[in-house]
């Protein structure tokens, strides 16, 4: 035994330098806070870390979603459909009495002829244009129906007999919007004269073929391009906003997903299964904490947040540069009964990491197995060499 008591010394001596090569789920508790701290000796942390509390939660529940409504600005009504180059009309012309230009001579004593004509179907032209016999080339592009039949009436006056007009749009090249992406059928859809919103024109294009908590709409007009979820314009009404001629809709799906490391019952990247995930729930869908390994008040999760929104918080660094996106590290201390009620309010977005860090117990149980591992070939040993020399 005194051979073992000779190298004792060294070998706790290595148990204790291997403590940190040990295995582990990650950093602990202490080395997380310490990292993101702001303290005198580090002013500008790697990333912020924010106390979970009544605080953090407002500035949350604050932050300003993509909108369609907002960031288009467009409070309007429906647009008045106007005629458009590629667009086909059709031009009806009456006359108040037989004999004109557009209608035919009396047949007989009693019979009257036609007092109409209708023109046949033409193409309005890349100058914008339609003809018509003994008014010349009208202007229609840009128009209403009733601005072009004005027009008419106007060129035939005084050439026909107090000329009536009516035109009709047979063919709608122009006040279309495009649907494509995941939708039944991509198509281009013509606007109807009601006016139609965004969910409307999806609907005529065959309605989504993914689960709506996975669907996304982007929605480009005029060179700018905003992307919300579906879910957004079935919870908001005012979202559904009327598409403009030469709008583009994509529908995308996106499977919203979120990584859970550390001492849970489960680690993975875990799907969504509906909008408005709540870190309460994705606890809960990660098997919760594990109850040898866990550490109750090392509970974080980490996301890119805009960095305006990180100077809300009373932690932010004075150092964050303005504009872009910082890293943030939430902490929510699960000791407190009260941070149970807080976990159900705060909000989970696609991409988070939720990370549980092990307790300082299981640390020091894992030194003592590579203890063990360490001394028992030497105690063996030892107690060989013992049994040899009483032999």
């Amino acid at each position: 035994m005194g051979f073992v008591r000779q190298i004792a010394p060294g070998i706790v001596a290595l148990g204790l330098a291997s403590c940190s090569l040990a295995p582990g789920a990650g950093p602990s508790r202490d080395a997380v806070m310490e990292a993101g701290s702001v303290t005198q000796e580090n002013v500008d942390p790697p990333f912020t870390l924010v106390e979970v509390g009544p605080q953090a939660i407002s500035v949350l529940a604050h932050r300003g979603a993509t909108s369609l409504r907002g960031r288009f600005g467009d409070y309007r009504p429906p647009a008045s459909p106007v005629i458009g180059i590629g667009d086909n009309v059709i031009v009806t012309v009456w006359e108040a009495a037989s004999g004109g230009l557009f209608s035919a001579s009396l047949q007989g004593a009693i019979s009257s002829g036609s007092r109409a004509a209708t023109l046949p179907d033409q193409t309005v032209g890349r100058d914008g244009s339609i003809t018509v016999p003994y008014g010349g080339r009208i202007q229609a592009a840009g128009r209403t129906p009733q601005q072009v039949e004005a027009a008419i009436i106007d060129r035939l006056r005084g050439k026909a007999i107090e000329p009536q007009v009516i035109v009709n749009v047979s063919k709608n090249a122009s006040n279309i919007v495009t649907v494509t992406g995941e939708v039944t059928a991509g198509a281009r859809v013509p606007l109807s004269l009601r006016g139609d919103r965004v969910m409307d024109v999806i609907a005529t294009a065959g309605g989504f073929r993914a689960s709506t908590h996975e669907t996304f709409i982007s929605l480009t007009r005029d060179g700018r391009t905003i992307r919300v979820p579906v879910q957004m314009l079935l919870a908001d009404p005012r979202e559904n906003i009327f598409v403009r001629p030469g709008d583009v809709i994509t529908v995308e799906r996106t499977p919203q997903t979120f990584t859970v490391a550390g001492a849970t019952g489960a680690n993975a990247m875990i799907p969504f299964d509906a909008r408005g995930l709540t870190l309460e729930e994705a606890l809960g869908k990660a098997g919760g904490l594990q109850d040898m390994r866990a550490d109750p008040d090392g509970v974080f999760v980490m996301r890119y947040e805009p960095v305006d929104l990180v100077k809300q918080f009373s932690q932010a660094s004075p150092e964050l540069p303005p504009g872009g996106m910082a890293p943030v590290a939430y902490h929510l201390n699960m000791r407190d009964p009260s941070s149970l009620f807080l976990a159900r309010k705060f909000a989970m977005r696609d991409k988070d990491i939720i990370f549980v860090s092990n307790a300082p117990l299981t640390e020091l149980g894992k030194y003592f197995q590579l203890f063990q591992m360490l001394t028992a070939p030497v105690v063996q040993g030892a107690g060989v060499a013992t049994v040899a020399k009483a032999l």
